[in-house]
């Protein structure tokens, strides 16, 4: 045990109370977890390693696993029920099938015919295999997709995704990207290390960042630096939380990066942990992104067999399916080993975050950008916008453009300019109708606003946002209606529950917006109790796809 892993169950450790774990569940259990720590913050990992083997959680399995961490039955139930990605089976029920195929049904994969897909599926694969509608997967550019395990098929059609099932290809494939060795040799990692010998100051480092004007590009956008300077400013010890969860539908550049130079990510990780002295560092990633936590798992090993300067503690912890622990606050619970409910604010986790202690967190892209910006310099970054902005944006394109995918663009660059210059122009056949500047919760536009600059705070004035620059295309055959259901289906689904303005708002609005003609009073007061009264950003901004279609697409629902 050291400071920054604290060892903490509720009581001591003894016969929790309720029911007795059976003695060969309590002997499969402790032979799957070995010689890993009991602790309560590993729970989430423990639930994956059953899950894993088994292909189920049994009640007899989360009674064991609860004796085992000194907890109580309905603690470990509680957080095993939360995540979409744990199968619970109670005594006498029937364990799903051994496979499971899951079709992602978010926008991006709608417009390409998951609906179709799916219903294939169902009646051409056998009895031993399960076929799922999922949230989105992080794939949009190459929808539809399936996912045979955890091998994701891109563009899927029912044979590729019968042929993957006979092949018995439900693994997913290790990404072919830059290694530790070739990073290295590369000149990657200098920094860290010049930091630890004093070549290089953290206040300099701090300031560049600020001269950059470098923000936080999971959606938020809050200015890197300067988040940094709050931290420090905080007593120690300090702790350091990555979140790669990645939920939006429509995003998918973190994997982008992950998947070709996860060193340039770790080494601005390495930078930032020293500037703010965190003693510990933990990287979330979303259950979905199989083949990257493999790569992940690989390079973090050898990053410490020969490590380039004194690391802090790294862990790699495993989502489990739920869209809210992108939320910041809602992540910490989650890494903790709790159920992934955003925690009410102030204080913030900067002041009070990951296991009570002052706690920097960022998404990937963030950090990938550390060593450019310190390399190349501040004018170089801040340099590259356009139409008056500052920065580059990695911006996640799907939906009916010629070539979908995570291009680098200029902040601020306009959506026609993206599409014409980097995208190929529209897919044949299709021309512009609407399009999500931001994934499903930053809203819908219409084509006649495709000339608007794309960057923090230039598309709010129109009830939008760029949150983590995920676009979505919609052309003259899709209707922003239907888009905005899609939406308002997902965040029904991936409501947290712990709020009643978006546990009960998201399923009444989705309900509502099924309706031939909308109810516009009411949809628009229930809008207002939404973004007015939700706990967290989920709720807040769930509303948005829906009002965007109230006032930019009345035609549609009229």
């Amino acid at each position: 045990m050291t400071s920054a892993t604290p060892d903490r169950p509720r009581r001591a450790r003894g016969r929790p109370r309720g029911r007795t774990a059976e003695p060969r569940a309590l002997r499969e259990v402790r032979a799957l977890l070995g010689d890993a720590p009991r602790r309560r913050d590993l729970l989430i990992e423990h639930l994956h390693r059953i899950q894993d083997a088994h292909g189920h959680l049994s009640t007899a399995h989360l009674t064991a696993l609860a004796e085992e961490l000194s907890l109580a039955a309905a603690e470990v139930y509680e957080v095993a029920s939360f995540y979409h990605h744990f199968d619970l089976v109670r005594d006498g029920e029937t364990p799903p099938p051994p496979l499971t195929v899951r079709v992602c049904d978010s926008v991006s994969c709608e417009l390409a015919g998951a609906g179709e897909l799916l219903a294939a599926l169902k009646s051409a694969l056998g009895a031993g295999v399960r076929v799922q509608a999922v949230p989105c997967v992080g794939r949009c550019a190459e929808a539809p997709v399936a996912v045979v395990g955890h091998n994701p098929v891109p563009r899927a059609t029912p044979g590729t995704v019968a042929q993957a099932v006979a092949n018995g290809a439900t693994r997913a494939p290790l990404p072919a990207a830059i290694d530790y060795d070739a990073y290295r040799a590369g000149g990657g990692y200098r920094l860290p290390a010049q930091l630890e010998s004093g070549g290089l100051a953290v206040e300099a480092v701090i300031a560049t960042l600020e001269d950059a004007r470098l923000r936080g590009l999971g959606g938020a956008g809050f200015p890197a630096g300067r988040k940094w300077r709050i931290v420090r400013g905080y007593p120690g010890p300090r702790l350091m939380a990555v979140n790669i969860d990645e939920g939006e539908p429509g995003t998918f550049k973190d994997r982008h990066y992950l998947e070709r130079d996860p060193h340039r990510f770790l080494e601005g990780l390495l930078v930032a942990a020293r500037a703010v002295e965190a003693e510990a560092v933990y990287i979330y990633l979303r259950d979905e992104y199989a083949g990257c936590r493999a790569l992940l798992a690989r390079e973090l090993e050898r990053l410490r067999a020969d490590p380039p300067c004194p690391l802090p503690e790294l862990h790699l912890r495993r989502g489990a399916g739920a869209y809210i622990c992108g939320e910041e606050s809602a992540m910490i619970e989650s890494i903790e080993g709790r159920r992934g409910m955003p925690r009410l604010r102030p204080p913030y986790i900067a002041e009070t975050g990951l296991f009570g202690r002052p706690t920097l967190e960022h998404n990937l892209e963030t950090l990938y950008w550390v060593r450019d910006i310190l390399e190349r310099g501040a004018e170089w970054f801040a340099g590259q916008g356009r139409h008056g902005r500052s920065g580059l944006r990695s911006f996640s394109v799907s939906g009916r453009v010629r070539n979908p995918g995570v291009h680098l663009a200029p902040a601020g660059i306009t959506l026609r300019e993206l599409i014409d210059e980097h995208c190929g122009g529209m897919a044949e056949g299709h021309a512009l109708h609407a399009w999500f500047p931001g994934g499903a919760s930053g809203g819908i536009l219409p084509a006649a606003m495709a000339d608007l600059p794309l960057d923090f705070g230039t598309l709010e004035e129109h009830g939008c946002f760029i949150g983590s620059a995920a676009i979505i295309v919609l052309s003259q055959h899709d209707g922003a209606r239907a888009a905005a259901l899609n939406a308002m289906r997902f965040f029904a689904h991936e409501s947290c529950g712990k709020c009643t303005p978006c546990r009960v708002g998201t399923a009444k609005a989705a309900a509502l917006m099924e309706a031939p003609v909308w109810d516009r009073a009411l949809l628009e007061e229930l809008a207002a109790v939404m973004s007015d009264a939700s706990i967290c950003g989920l709720g807040q901004a769930a509303p948005n796809p829906l009002r965007s279609v109230l006032r930019h697409f009345p035609e549609e629902i009229e």
